[in-house]
C-alpha cells in the first residue's frame, strides 16, 4: 500500500488560541481525524462551544483557559495535558494578533504585545511540550501557524511580518535540535481566510479587489482549506516533512501584494 494514513486515532494534541477562527476550525479537524484534543485560549467561553463540538464527534476534549504569554500559565496548561493523558502527540501553535500601525508610529507597547502573543508564547509552548515528548519518547508534530507576511512585504504591520518571520525560522531550527527525537516540526503560511478576524477587511469590497488581483485562484480561503494541510502534517502522511512552511495561499506567494 502507498496511501498513508490520515488518521489521528488515539493522538492527543494541543492547540492555542482555539476558541474561534483559524484555531477552532483546526481544532474541530484535528477532532474529526480521530484525536483528543486540549483547547488553550483567555476565553472560557468560546472555548466550551469548540470543546462541545469535539465532543460531539465522540471525542475527548479538555478546556484549560490560557494566557500562553506567561510561562507559568504555558507551565500549568502543558502540565495539566501530561497529567490527564500522558503522551502529547500533536501541538498547534496558533495564539496570535494583530494591530495594524504603520511602522514609524508603532509603540514600544505594541511591539512588545504582538512579539509576546505571536513568538514568545509559540517558543514557550514549543519548548514546554517539546520537554513532554523527548520524555515519552513520543513521535511528536509542532505546527505553527505563520503567514505568508513572514515570507513576502505586505501592508500588514512590521511587527507582524517580524513575529512571523521569526515564527519560519524558529520552525528550522527547532526542526534541526529535535529530528533525532522524531519530533517533526513545521508551519503553515495562510494568505485571507474567512474567519471573525478578517470579517472587517473582507467586507471592503476595494481591500478585496487588490487582494484578488495578487492571487491567482482568485479567491479568499476557506477554513476547510486550512485544515487539510494541518492534519496531513499532523498524520502518518506527513511524517517526512519537517524543517518546512507550507504556504496555503492560492498561489499569492509567487509574486507577492
Amino acid at each position: 500500500m502507498y496511501l498513508p494514513s490520515f488518521r489521528l486515532d488515539n493522538k492527543h494534541a494541543i492547540v492555542t488560541g482555539a476558541g474561534r477562527g483559524i484555531g477552532k476550525a483546526l481544532a474541530i479537524g484535528l477532532a474529526e481525524a480521530g484525536a483528543d484534543v486540549a483547547l488553550l485560549s483567555r476565553t472560557e467561553g468560546d472555548l466550551r462551544e469548540t470543546a462541545e463540538m469535539i465532543r460531539s464527534l465522540g471525542k475527548r476534549v479538555l478546556v484549560i483557559p490560557t494566557d500562553v504569554t506567561l510561562k507559568e500559565e504555558v507551565l500549568r496548561a502543558v502540565s495539566t495535558v501530561e497529567d490527564e493523558w500522558g503522551e502529547i502527540h500533536i501541538l498547534i501553535n496558533n495564539a496570535g494578533m494583530n494591530i495594524r500601525s504603520k511602522a514609524i508610529e508603532v509603540t514600544e507597547e505594541e511591539w512588545q504585545t504582538i512579539m509576546d502573543t505571536n513568538l514568545k508564547s509559540a517558543f514557550m509552548i514549543s519548548q514546554q511540550v517539546g520537554k513532554v515528548m523527548q520524555k515519552h519518547g513520543t513521535a511528536g508534530r509542532i505546527i505553527s501557524i505563520s503567514s505568508v507576511a513572514g515570507h513576502v512585504a505586505l501592508r500588514t504591520g512590521v511587527v507582524y511580518a517580524a513575529t512571523k518571520a521569526a515564527m519560519i525560522q524558529m520552525t528550522k531550527v527547532l526542526a534541526l535540535e529535535w529530528g533525532p527525537h522524531n519530533i517533526n516540526v513545521n508551519s503553515i503560511g495562510p494568505w485571507y481566510f474567512k474567519t471573525p478576524l478578517t470579517e472587517t477587511l473582507l467586507s471592503n469590497k476595494e481591500y478585496v479587489k487588490d487582494i484578488l488581483a495578487v492571487t491567482p485562484l482568485n479567491r479568499v480561503g476557506e477554513l476547510p482549506e486550512l485544515v487539510g494541510p494541518v492534519v496531513m502534517l499532523a498524520s502518518e502522511a506527513g511524517n517526512y516533512i519537517s524543517g518546512q512552511t507550507i504556504f496555503v495561499d492560492g498561489g499569492m506567494t509567487i509574486h507577492g501584494f
